[in-house]
């Protein structure tokens, strides 16, 4: 009996004339292709891992930043507590500030919103990276406001006595208007 052309009879006795054995051959023979692609990518990627951290990257790793954005994250939801410095009494903007700095970063920060202002290095809001502070005029006042950048057009402050520490983006409509700058306490 004869079989239509095109198509593969057999038994997978080995006799590599049935379709799954030829796919099994097919793969053998590519493997090693997609190995050496996938050791190319490899080397390709981690040559860019291993280049030298400008400051400022917003691309680069830094422990102490992260250490600061997820310090100051795990305090959402403190409450708001006007002169407040620790999670007990609950904050203010600039004493959340200073406890994060100081447990995150062994840090010590002190004084206003303003007061930090004046001490940050002054950054471009395109090169923030997490641990950063964000500045705004929520009082009619050049730096009345500060929170932590914690990555990803997020912050963290302590915003109010209704709302206590929470997260808010950089774009949101009211902070957005009330946005007056950004700066770093860090290399």
């Amino acid at each position: 009996m004869s079989s239509p052309v095109g198509t593969r009879t057999g038994t997978g006795s080995g006799s590599g004339s049935d379709f799954g054995s030829g796919m099994h051959m097919h793969l053998r023979t590519r493997m090693p292709l997609v190995l050496l692609l996938l050791v190319a990518l490899t080397g390709l990627f981690s040559g860019c891992a291993n280049s030298p951290m400008r400051p400022h990257d917003p691309g680069a790793y830094h422990p102490q930043r992260n250490d600061l954005a997820l310090y100051a994250l795990s305090l959402l939801d403190t409450p708001y507590a006007r002169g407040g410095r620790g999670p007990a009494t609950g904050f203010d903007c600039s004493g959340l500030v200073s406890h994060v700095y100081q447990q995150a970063a062994n840090m010590r920060v002190k004084g206003s919103a303003a007061d930090l202002g004046q001490n940050a290095k002054p950054i471009d809001r395109a090169r923030l990276q997490p641990g950063d502070l964000v500045f705004f005029n929520t009082l009619g006042a050049r730096h009345s406001h500060v929170g932590i950048y914690v990555g990803d057009g997020r912050f963290v402050h302590a915003s109010n006595p209704r709302t206590g520490v929470r997260m808010d983006l950089l774009s949101n409509r009211y902070y957005a208007q009330r946005f007056e700058g950004a700066g770093s306490l860090l290399d």
